[in-house]
Parts: structure tokens; sequence; C-alpha cells
């Protein structure tokens, strides 16, 4: 099969993440890859003849130098088995540093003029994972929406002989393409009767295989809880919001805050969470009153009658009212001022929102879904719908494209209406309960929101084990959704220590307002378990009249849950709704896929690797050992490697022995063997602390610098607790969001059940209500802590099954390991390219 990738429409960070994916994946499964220049329009133009026999010799030339590098290193890569001869006749086609430095030539010849359809090779993708956009292009075409300029297209590709599809772009693109696939029978009858295809061509092309894939930073895709491109943009506006919190604290100052969302409100209301924002304005609710500045001053009158030194307004591009009119940023800003008296500035992020690094999530994502566009094409018959790769939760999913596309213009119908409770609806329930969420922790309480007095809580919130992004803002939604349900948060300082030394407070509103964006934790972590005097934590559970608790940590909150749950059999005082937020970078919680702080310690991880990468890269043939934290568990490192593209993986789960080192320097020695000379790439080895006692990560690098020889040279660098710290991830902060209120909703769902019992003295609590909050699959599951018991390596400090187990092997499959040394394809595992 011939594969091309276009990708159309607006940029977005990681699409050059999934075009890697997608060519690597598909050379691996055996096909030919190519990359169509500035999206649809490069389709129609397609290739000159003067460029197609310049493509031709660039080919057989790159064919040649590899041959020239095997036959100059044949010790070094014939003594064993030699490479698979798929990959080196798809090593590189010379066109990759063209491509990457989005220039037309290079002095010497070699020039992109006059070629769109270009093909790639594996080493000509390197080093995509770190640039933001899209480097081979993307354009809005006028000559494709017409009839003549879809036939030159469908030309184009029969000419080169392209039979499959990968659309990465928006809703109108994707649409376009499937439009293209249903004319495709049509169009090639045209161009046969024309006499511009032969009757062998005809036959072979009676098809065209597509798959789409979202890039937007709008996040506007229904049926997909996240589009490619989204989570960097909202990255960048935190950041933004971030520093406009200082300088509006300083000053005491009104900030409006214009984001992008001219039909999709989440980057408005996902920053507004996870910034902390007073007021936002998004398309698909308005402001329920009118006029709507009546309901912006109150809410922000109120909060600055609290003490707020500072006030933050979030409005999307497209924000209106309940008749449609538009919403300005610079009429908010003159509401602010003239009834409010407040210093009001305006900041338009605009396009800086599209550009940058990709984040973690923006890396890894893509390049799974990347895995399985590959795999349906392989799979698509004629009657297969066109797929759309999306994501739900943690899980990469299939869905039609069209029904996609159908569910997304609804939502816009639906606005311009004025029917919004359908249009939020359209939007799914996580958008909803971010919105939720966000009026939950922002709004200031009165009291018609505060439920009667008894059914008032005392809730005591702890935070256990090392810090993680995220802890202290799942901490401020909690304190203040409980102040606005009228419950009285307790919060407890230094973990069980504090308990027993009565080291507990009553926060306030305004207290824990700049939480959201604080690393580390406020109240201060430790890993002292209640075992250490369980009878005394008894008698503080009563002292402070706790009628629920609260844990948010890792492995020593799970094992914390444990020991109350069980501690129920001696003492009434744990009797009662008892919850653990998983919060660990090592992401080690039993049972659930996700924990707070881990995304922000692999977005830590990708930025020191980048820079790492780069000076590795400068000295053209270092190879650099990092050491990463995670105790046990190799979750931070098999992660952090996809993400930053390492060609090997160490992990405690796999451990390290001496013929895995052997064959590792065999695939390192025959990688830099066949790297264009004087052009080698740095390349990273992602190594978890614990991996092996034995072989430690000097011991690697040292052995890596004596075997590298004449060909790689070898460094290290532990990054240590630079991964614990650091400002939370915007995804951290609004999952502990919307995870903190969820725990909240669980606590007053089995308070109430329990209160049925009678007096609190003669209550027995079912195991359900000592439970952790999970993540796994596509939905969120409350997990009771028994019940994980069986699925924990108690001893490691992990779960004793990994989802991400598979990555490894799919990190070092991306890097070619496998077929460098020649390993038949029957030794590797299937799950790494299976369905999901």
């Amino acid at each position: 099969m011939k594969i091309a990738i276009i990708t159309s429409g607006g940029d977005s960070a990681g699409m050059n993440a999934v075009v890697r994916s997608i060519v690597k994946c598909g050379i691996l499964k055996g096909c030919e890859m190519w990359i169509v220049r500035e999206g649809y329009e490069g389709l129609v133009r397609g290739n000159t003849e003067h460029a197609d026999k310049l493509a031709e010799s660039s080919t057989a030339e790159a064919e040649h130098s590899v041959e020239d590098a095997i036959h100059a290193h044949s010790e070094d890569i014939s003594s064993q088995t030699p490479p698979d001869r798929n990959l080196l006749h798809n090593l590189r086609f010379g066109d990759g540093d063209l491509l990457r430095d989005g220039t037309s030539e290079y002095v010497g010849g070699r020039t992109l003029k006059g070629r769109y359809i270009v093909r790639v090779g594996w080493d000509d993708v390197r080093g995509w994972f770190s640039e933001g956009g899209t480097l081979i292009g993307t354009a809005r075409s006028a000559a494709f929406r017409k009839p003549e300029g879809r036939v030159a297209a469908a030309h184009n590709l029969i000419k080169e002989g392209i039979d499959a599809l990968v659309v990465c772009g928006g809703d109108g693109s994707l649409t376009g393409a499937d439009l293209f696939r249903s004319e495709w029978p049509e169009i090639i009858k045209k161009l046969h009767s024309d006499n511009l295809i032969t009757d062998a061509q005809l036959k072979k092309h009676t098809h065209l295989k597509l798959v789409g894939l979202v890039g937007s930073i709008d996040n506007d895709m229904s049926m997909t809880d996240l589009t490619i491109g989204a989570p960097t943009a909202l990255q960048r506006i935190c950041e933004a919001i971030d520093n406009i919190n200082s300088t509006a604290y300083s000053h005491s100052r009104a900030f409006v805050v214009e984001v992008m969302g001219r039909d999709c409100g989440w980057l408005a209301l996902l920053a507004g969470v996870a910034g902390g924002a007073d007021f936002i304005f998004i398309p698909e609710r308005p402001p329920k009153t009118d006029p709507w500045e009546d309901q912006m001053c109150a809410e922000i009158h109120q909060h600055r009658e609290v003490g707020k030194r500072k006030t933050i307004v979030i409005v999307a591009e497209g924000a209106h009212d309940q008749n449609l009119n538009p919403i300005r940023a610079d009429h908010i800003k003159d509401v602010l001022t003239d009834r409010l008296g407040l210093d009001t500035r305006v900041t338009t992020l605009g396009h800086t929102q599209r550009g940058g690094r990709p984040c973690a999530v923006d890396r890894i994502l893509p390049t799974l879904q990347g895995v399985d566009a590959v795999e349906a094409l392989l799979e698509a018959e004629p009657g297969t719908p066109t797929y759309m790769i999306g994501v739900q939760e943690n899980k990469i999913t299939r869905v039609p494209l069209m029904d996609a596309v159908k569910m997304t213009r609804a939502v816009a119908t639906a606005v311009k209406e004025k029917n919004f409770d359908r249009a939020l609806a359209l939007r799914g329930t996580e958008f909803n309960e971010m919105l939720a969420a966000f009026h939950a922790t922002s709004s200031f309480p009165d009291k018609s929101s505060k439920l009667p007095e008894k059914k008032r809580l005392r809730i005591g919130i702890v935070h256990m084990g090392a810090p993680a992004g995220g802890i202290n803002a799942a901490t401020r939604a909690a304190v203040r959704y409980c102040i606005q349900q009228g419950h009285t948060a307790l919060t407890i300082h230094n973990g069980f220590k504090g308990l027993l030394d009565d080291s507990v407070d009553t926060p306030t509103w305004l207290g824990v307002d700049a939480w959201m964006a604080r690393g580390g934790s406020e109240l201060g972590t430790n890993r002292t378990l209640p075992s250490v005097d369980l009878g005394t934590v008894a008698s503080k559970f009563q002292q402070f009249k706790f009628d629920a608790f609260m844990m948010i940590g890792g492995f020593e909150a799970f094992n914390a849950l444990l020991i109350l749950q069980e501690g129920r059999k001696h003492y009434p005082a744990f009797h009662i709704p008892m919850v653990h937020l998983p919060a660990t970078i090592s992401n080690n919680v039993p049972m659930t896929e996700y924990s707070l702080g881990s995304d922000t310690s692999l977005n830590a991880l990708v930025d020191a690797c980048d820079s790492i990468k780069q000076s590795a890269s400068a000295s053209r043939n270092r190879v650099f050992v990092v050491e990463t934290q995670g105790g046990q568990c190799g979750y931070i490192a098999t992660m952090g490697a996809l993400a930053v593209g390492a060609s090997l993986v160490y992990t405690p789960e796999t451990g390290i022995n001496l013929d895995m080192l052997r064959r590792d320097v065999r695939f390192l020695r025959t990688r830099y063997s066949l790297d264009v000379p004087g052009k080698s790439e740095g390349r990273l080895v992602i190594k978890n602390e614990a991996s092996s006692k034995v072989y430690t990560t000097e011991v690697m690098t040292t052995m890596l610098k004596e075997e590298g020889g004449t060909l790689f040279d070898a460094r290290s660098a532990q990054l240590g607790h630079t991964l614990q710290g650091g400002v939370p991830s915007p995804m951290d902060r609004v999952r502990a969001v919307r995870l903190s209120l969820r725990c909240m909703a669980f606590i007053e769902q089995h308070h109430e059940l329990l209160a049925k019992q009678g007096p609190a003295k003669s209550r027995q609590a079912i195991p359900e209500s000592a439970a952790i909050i999970t993540i796994q699959g596509s939905s969120v599951q409350w997990v009771p802590v028994q019940e994980m018991v069986p699925h924990a390596d108690m001893k490691n400090r992990r779960g004793k099954t990994n989802w991400w187990a598979g990555v490894k092997d799919l990190v070092e499959q991306l890097a070619g390991k496998p077929q460098f040394l020649g390993i038949p394809k029957t030794e590797l595992h299937a799950s790494v390219f299976a369905k999901p």
C-alpha cells in the first residue's frame, strides 16, 4: 500500500508527531510513505515533469548512500543478523532537512520546487517531535473545492500509485476528504475515459482508502475528548494567564483575556478553570441575564468585596449574548472600568496560542493515534466508512467521520437557533461537567446555594506522599465546593503527623484563591501512615468531628485508606465516607490509568530532554542516558520516552540484563553506522532510577562510551526532583478540579446513605464507602479499596498490570530497534499495533 499524509486547514501543535508516527508505522507495515506539501493545494498541483526526474534521482542517490554505509561498516552490521531490507530501502530519500527547515532548496541542487507529493523515509521525519505547526505545510485550497480540482488531485495520486490517504485537519478538511472519497469511482472513470490513466491504473485504484485525524486548537470536534493541538494551546493560554495574574495582583488590576474559539468555548472554559478566572464568556452558554453586564459586575463586585486584588475575565472570540450579539473584550473592559472603577487592561493572545513546542499530551496521543490510523487503513474495505481516530479519556477510539462532523455542526446550528441547552448537551458530558466545575469554584457562595443544616458535613482533607502537580488545585476545588454547599472543609497540615499534632485549619474562600497554579503542597505532605498510632488517629477523627475524609496522594494514600477501612472493625470514627484521589508523578496507583501530577512531570521531562537532545545532536554523535524518577513504576520513563522519541527505555518492570545491554549496544552501533557521515542525530536513552541496582546510570554511560568506539560518545543526565516541581500543567489542574468535585459528590451520596441508619455511633459504613476514584479506559470509575488489593503489587508499590506496558515496545519499534537488529516480525509484540 502507498499512503499519503495531508495536513489541511489550520496548523496545530502535535501534527508533526502524527506525521512522524504514521510514516514510521507505515514503513514497519511494509507500506510506501508519502507526504503532500501545502495541504489540498499541493494535492491539486502535484509534481512537474522536472520534479519527477529529480525525485527519481534523489531516491536512487539516497538508496546508494545507504548501500555505501552498509559496505563501509560491514563489521558492525553484518557480523550479526543483517537489518531489515525493507527498512533500509525506506531509510531516507534525502528531503527531510528541506521539509524540516521550511526551505525549498539548498546549495547543491536539491529542491522541493515543483514537488508537492514527496516520498519520505524513516530518517526524513526524525527530530519532528519538538517542532510546532506542521512541517509539511498547510493551505486552504479553493481549487480542491471544485470538481475539476478534485479530478486533478485524483490524477496526481494515481500517477504516484498512492491508494490511501490520512488527512489531519478540522471538520471542513475532513468533510472535503470524505467527499473526495465518495466521488472517487466517478472521478477515475472520467480520468480513464479522457485517456489520462491506463486500464491497469483503473483496475488498481478502484477504491481510495481514507482515515481522518482532527487537528484543531479549539477542540471543537464532537465524539472525541481531545483534538490534536488543543492541549498545547491551553498550555500557552494558561502560561499567559499565570504571568498576567502576578501583574494584576501587584496593581490590583482587572484583565480581560481574549482567547481563540470562534464556535467552541473549550479553550476559554478550561482556561477559566485552570487559571482561576472570575468570569468567562463562551458561545455555548451566554450569560443568562439580560443585560449580561449586571451579572458579571455583581459577581466580580462580590469577589472584590471579600478582598480579591485581581480580576481575570476570559472571553472566547466567538462569545455572544442570549440574542447572539457579539461580546467584545474592549466592551467588557469599558464596563469594568466605568461601573466598578477597576483599572482594566485587555490582552488578546491571538496566534501565540497556536505556536511553540507541543506539550507532552500533544506528542503522546497523536503518536498513538497515528499508529491506529495506519492500522485502520490496512483493515479498510470498500464498504468500510471513513473513520476518525479520536480519544475518550485515555483510550484511542475510531468513530465514523461523518457522524462526528454531523454532531459538530449540530452544535453550531443549536447556537444559531438560540437552543443553548441543546448545544451544551451536544458538547458532551465532560464539557458540561467542566462548566459546572467552573461555577462551583469561581462563584462566591450565597445563602441560596447552601444545603440544609442537617446535610452539611465536616470534611477532612489531607495530602500524602511526595508532592505532585495538581494537589493544590484539587484541594482548592474541594474547599470552595464545601464553602458553597455549606460544608466545613478541615485541611490537615503535614499529613497524619499534623493530624496527631492538631495542625488542622478551616480555610476561607479567598485563602485558597491562588492555589490553582502552585506546585508542591500548600498543606505539606509526608509518607507517614495512620498505622503510626491508629487509635489516636481515630480519636482525632472524633475530636474534629469528621463526617467524611479525603486523601490526595499516591501509593501511601492508597495504603492509608486500606488501613483506615480495616480500622473500622475497632474504631467507629472510621465509619464515614473516605476517598482517595490519586496524585503521584509515578502514576503507580493500581487500577487507574492516570494520577494527578504525572502530566506535569512528563512536561518537565519533555522540556529537559528537548534541551539535552539539542546538545546531543549538535555534537553529532552523542548518546545521552537520562535518568528519571518513578520509583518501582516505569510509567514516567516509558511515556516520556514515547514523547521525546527516545531510542531505548529501561524500566523496573522489565529490568536490565547483560544480554539486553549487548543487544542494545549492537542496535546503537548499527543505527549510527547507517547515518549520513557528519550528520548523525543525537539520541536519548531513558532509564528509570530503579531499573537495576547493578547497571546504574553511571555504569551504563561508561559502557556505552566504551562500546561506541568511533561511532558515538555517551553522557548522562539525572533529572531527579526537577520532575516533581514547577507549575502544574493545565491538564493536571482541570483534571484535579473535575475529579475533586466527583469526590465531593461521592462523599455526599454515601453520607446520605449512612444517615438513614440513625445516630452516628451506631452506623456501619459499607465497603463501597471507602474507595479510590480511577480512570479506566474511557470512563471514570470508583473502586472500593478492598477490591484494589488483589491488583496491587504491595512490595514494589505499583499495579500488577499496566495499560502502558506495550508502549515500551512501541518506543523501540519507532526507533527501529527490532528491524535494525534483524529480529523477525513474529518476535514483535502484537499488542503494539493491536486495535484499541
